[in-house]
């Protein structure tokens, strides 16, 4: 977490991405950050991932 704020404070590109859910479906994200101006890598790196591990229809499993 404390890895996001250095993103925003120098305005470096960076993306959370899902990419592991644990055995309470609790969702691990992982965040990538890019060199300035370089945010092409990142939907690059996105469209790769999201193809090797699908996580458009997971959704977490709200218990009341």
């Amino acid at each position: 977490m404390p890895f996001t704020q250095i993103a925003n404070f120098t305005g470096q590109p960076a993306m959370n991405v899902p990419l592991q859910w644990d055995k309470n479906d609790m969702l691990c994200g992982v965040q990538f950050v890019a060199p300035f101006g370089d945010e092409a890598t990142l939907f690059r790196l996105a469209s790769q991932l999201e193809k090797a591990k699908p996580w458009f229809n997971k959704r977490p499993v709200l218990k009341v």
